[in-house]
C-alpha cells in the first residue's frame, strides 16, 4: 500500500484506537427524509442494493467494523457475494471476528483497489468518501470495479448537527480547534454539496440522485459531549483543551435543554446515488 498522507495516517491511528466508532454513533439512530424512513443510515444503503433473482457482488468501501456487511448478509433474497475494503487493520480485525469467511476483507486504499475491473454490481460506502484524499482517483476506481450500469451509493455528512445545537457548538468549538490542534484538510470540498458531487460524477456516472436524511437524536448534554469526543477534530485536542472544552460545551448546551434535560438535535446526512455509465 502506498505511503499514507498525514490525514490517512491520522485516520488509520484513530480507527486502530477506536474501532467501531462510526457504527456506535449511527447504527442505533433512525434516519428519515421527505420520501422514506430507515432504521439507520446503514439501512438506507442496504435499500440501494437492487432486487435481483441472481446473486450480486456488493463492495463496502471503508467497511469499518463490518456493520453494513452484516446487514447485507441478513438481507432477504439471494445471497450476496460481499467484499469489504478498509485501510485500518483494527477495524478489519473486528469485522473478521464477526463475519463469516465467505465475506472477503481487504486492507487497501480506495485509490488503489485490487478488485477485478467490472466485477462489482453495487458499491456502497458509509460516512467515509468525504474524508478521502485524491477524490478523483477514488471515483475512477469506483467506476473501474463496477460493471456497466452498476450501482454506486454513499452516505456523507451534510451538516455538523441539526437545529440550534449546530450554531451553539460551532461558536464554542471552532476557536479551540484552531488554537490547539489546527484543522486537518479532510477530503475534498466537492463532496459537501450536490453541485460538487454532480461535477465529480458527471464523466463516469449517470442518473445521479440526492436524498437529504435527518438522523434525529435527543441526548443529554454529557451524552452529546461523549459522542463528540469520538469525532476526529476533538479527538486530536490535547487533554487540557478537552477538559476546558467539555465545561464550555456543557454550559453552552444547557440553554437548549428540554424539560426532561435532553437536547433536540441530530446529524444531517446526504445520500448520493448514481449508475455507472456503459
Amino acid at each position: 500500500m502506498k505511503a499514507l498522507s498525514p490525514v490517512e495516517t491520522y485516520l488509520q491511528d484513530f480507527h486502530q484506537r477506536e474501532p467501531g466508532a462510526t457504527s456506535a454513533a449511527f447504527a442505533h439512530l433512525r434516519a428519515h427524509s421527505s420520501a422514506a424512513d430507515y432504521a439507520s443510515t446503514y439501512d438506507a444503503l442496504v435499500a440501494c442494493v437492487p432486487a435481483s433473482t441472481a446473486p450480486l457482488t456488493v463492495l463496502d468501501l471503508a467497511c469499518g467494523d463490518g456493520h453494513l456487511l452484516k446487514l447485507l448478509l441478513d438481507r432477504p433474497g439471494p445471497s450476496l457475494k460481499l467484499i469489504g475494503v478498509d485501510m485500518s487493520q483494527g477495524e478489519l480485525d473486528v469485522a473478521r471476528a464477526t463475519l463469516p469467511d465467505s465475506v472477503a476483507l481487504l486492507k487497501e486504499r480506495a485509490q488503489e483497489l485490487s478488485v477485478e475491473t467490472g466485477s462489482v454490481d453495487c458499491l456502497l460506502s458509509h460516512m467515509a468518501i468525504m474524508l478521502m484524499d485524491d477524490i478523483e482517483a477514488v471515483i475512477k476506481e469506483i467506476r473501474r470495479v463496477l460493471r456497466p450500469q452498476g450501482q454506486f451509493a454513499t452516505v456523507v455528512g451534510r451538516s455538523f448537527l441539526l437545529g440550534e445545537a449546530n450554531k451553539v457548538l460551532r461558536d464554542v468549538l471552532l476557536p479551540v480547534l484552531k488554537e490547539d490542534a489546527g484543522l486537518l484538510p479532510f477530503g475534498d470540498a466537492r463532496t459537501r454539496s450536490n453541485e460538487g458531487w454532480t461535477e465529480l460524477l458527471k464523466h463516469d456516472f449517470e442518473n445521479v440522485q440526492f436524498e437529504d436524511l435527518d438522523v434525529d437524536w435527543e441526548p443529554l448534554p454529557h451524552e452529546l459531549w461523549d459522542s463528540l469526543t469520538k469525532t476526529y477534530d476533538i479527538d486530536r485536542l490535547s487533554a487540557p483543551a478537552k477538559a476546558r472544552l467539555r465545561e464550555d460545551v456543557i454550559h453552552a448546551l444547557s440553554g437548549l435543554q428540554q424539560s426532561d434535560g435532553t437536547i433536540r438535535t441530530g446529524w444531517g446526512i446526504r445520500l448520493v446515488r448514481a449508475q455507472a455509465k456503459p
